[in-house]
């Protein structure tokens, strides 16, 4: 019998920079090398020695700007070429640590939103996220399973079938009747350490907010807040974009080492999905309580907030005028009330305006307020910082009203008027006060 020929061994090559293109990005190449061969010169550049390098490629495929690259010998690139126009069989290399991991990820799968509630009424941003949910799950060729927490509360399940979920986990207990962050905490950590989601969602309010830290701090993985965006990438990573560095840049983050990946989106960012008929779809029930004694917040009272007469939800408004620093003072913005009540609309103001205390703080739409998705956006005498954009750049029809023929807010408008907003707003104003009259009379 003939010995059965060992497979050529693959060439892994060295390590080495492209001359000229390191960004200096933080020594991210130097961090995940496993055998501490890669130093970092004064300019910030990787100095790869090449005796130690044992070609396992991860500075390469790290690097944010693909300043590294690999290098083979004119005896290595022999090898390759000739592997490459035989069938002769390639012994690859396993990375332990890789494959490993790879293992552990494969591990976990769905993707999941969690459904707010409050005394079994459901958060808006819940069905919302079960729109972007569903996109996302169809990319990554799974379930898109809804997880509701609460007392007397099956309702949401199928409500959930009916914005897209296939499957909801229920934990309906006494003790899971009001939001208390323990108890929500170990319902959640529950479900997860038992069902393994690929992926978890949660409205960026204030129960989400304070929930989903808890809970990625609880399961030892990342979290990305206030996310703008979402997508997933060839590696099945979610792709979570945000702004950042004050709104200045959109930054995508992904967490590629640790399962669930978790974000937390503003509502009003996403679409709301339309509603089927159809509410029918498998709900998991699961009989987890955590005993009360356990918990040390009580909560006595719900005290719903009797707002005054002056507030006004800008998030779920569908016309909405916003005044910003060229408004000039705080009773200027009368002018755009009367525009938004012929406009049956609200008043809405730029981070400048309510800076200066000319509008209240809810009224402030924004990074750091609101964002809107109106039918008809208003924006008079704003001229467009990112911060802004961020929060209004999904209305249906941006109207943009500025001296400043350069202003950004131009870049983002539908219809744009380049003059004084004091003479254009009222004439705006007698002009839709006259529509209505004519359409009276008729």
């Amino acid at each position: 019998m003939t010995e059965a020929k060992k497979p050529t061994k693959k060439p892994r090559g060295v390590a080495q920079l492209i001359a000229g293109a390191c960004i200096a990005c933080g020594a991210r190449c130097q961090s995940v090398c496993p055998v501490n061969c890669v130093d970092m010169n004064d300019a910030g550049e990787p100095v790869v020695n090449g005796a130690k390098c044992i070609g396992c490629q991860k500075c390469v495929k790290i690097c944010p700007a693909t300043a590294l690259e690999m290098y083979f010998t004119p005896e290595e690139r022999k090898i390759l070429d000739e592997l490459a126009a035989s069938a002769t069989p390639v012994e690859e290399e396993i990375d332990p640590e890789a494959a490993a991991l790879a293992e552990k990820l494969a591990g976990y799968r769905g993707v999941w939103v969690f459904i707010e509630q409050t005394e079994g009424e459901p958060a808006k941003v819940s069905w919302e996220l079960l729109g972007i949910g569903k996109e996302l799950a169809a990319k990554l060729g799974v379930d898109l399973c809804a997880m509701v927490i609460g007392e007397n509360v099956e309702h949401l399940c199928r409500e959930a079938f009916a914005y897209g979920a296939t499957r909801a986990y229920l934990v309906d207990a006494p003790v899971f009747r009001n939001y208390r962050t323990e108890a929500y905490v170990e319902a959640c950590c529950h479900l997860i350490d038992r069902y393994k989601p690929e992926v978890i969602l949660m409205g960026a309010t204030g129960m989400g907010r304070d929930l989903a830290g808890a809970v990625a701090t609880r399961v030892a993985t990342g979290l990305t807040a206030d996310c703008t965006g979402l997508d997933i990438d060839a590696k099945r990573n979610l792709m979570q974009t945000r702004p950042a560095f004050g709104g200045n840049i959109m930054a995508t983050i992904m967490c590629d080492k640790f399962r669930p990946q978790m974000a937390t989106v503003r509502p009003n960012v996403m679409p709301l999905p339309d509603r089927t008929g159809a509410s029918t779809g498998e709900i998991i029930r699961e009989e987890f309580t955590v005993p009360e004694e356990n918990i040390f917040t009580k909560v006595i009272e719900i005290i719903r907030d009797a707002r005054s007469k002056s507030h006004v939800d800008i998030a779920g408004a569908d016309f909405i005028v916003s005044g910003g620093r060229g408004m000039m003072a705080p009773e200027n913005f009368t002018l755009l009330q009367d525009l938004a009540d012929e406009l049956s609309g609200v008043v809405g103001a730029s981070r400048s305006a309510v800076d200066a205390g000319w509008m209240p703080g809810d009224r402030q739409v924004g990074q750091t307020g609101k964002t809107v998705r109106p039918k008809i956006y208003i924006a008079c005498g704003i001229s467009g910082a990112i911060q802004h954009l961020v929060g209004m750049q999904d209305s249906d029809i941006v109207i943009a009203i500025n001296r400043d023929r350069n202003a950004p807010i131009f870049e983002v408008a539908t219809y744009g008027i380049v003059g004084d907003l004091f003479q254009i707003v009222p004439m705006l104003t007698e002009h839709i006060r006259e529509l209505k009259r004519r359409k009276g009379r008729d």
